[in-house]
């Protein structure tokens, strides 16, 4: 496959799954322009090491591996930095008219560290096989499984504590 084959493809993936992509870059700054931001940084990055996807049956996985990763350097890169938008605050702000009883899931999977975090999200909100994290990860499905449901014990009991309180 030529480079601009390979070119066409990825932007064909891109445009097909942005919203997939958002969503993804969405929950780990939970800002819509540091999202967009995160998403326009990995384009670049696929374009730029386009020849290191020598499989494209793998197009998937590599641009998940892109993805997540330049969301975990861009909290890293901005963790004094906390911008929040109106409904995302208006969101976790008490309300005396409305109950929101996931609120504690969300806030639970927000304090796990970027990687298990990274775990929940493809696990259970991309809804993504174990197989093909192991393979954006780089790890084998075993390991996956064994942090996942490590991730998933911390939840639960960080869960619990809360309800104590």
């Amino acid at each position: 496959m030529t480079k601009s084959e390979k070119f066409q493809l990825v932007e064909n993936y891109i445009i097909e799954n942005q919203n997939a992509h958002y969503r993804l870059a969405f929950s780990y700054v939970k800002n819509k322009e540091s999202a967009l931001d995160i998403i326009q940084d990995s384009i670049m990055k696929a374009l730029k090491s386009i020849d290191s996807l020598e499989q494209t049956g793998y197009l998937k996985t590599w641009f998940y591996r892109i993805l997540i990763n330049t969301s975990i350097d861009f909290i890293h890169k901005n963790k004094r930095i906390v911008v929040v938008e109106d409904e995302v605050l208006d969101f976790h702000l008490p309300s005396s008219e409305m109950e929101v009883p996931d609120i504690d899931l969300y806030e639970a999977i927000d304090n796990l560290a970027p990687e298990q975090k990274t775990l929940i999200i493809l696990r259970f909100f991309e809804d993504i096989k174990i197989e093909d994290i192991a393979k954006m990860l780089g790890v084998n499905q075993n390991t996956i499984k064994t942090r996942l449901y490590a991730t998933l014990r911390k939840l639960r009991t960080n869960m619990e504590e809360k309800v104590k309180v």
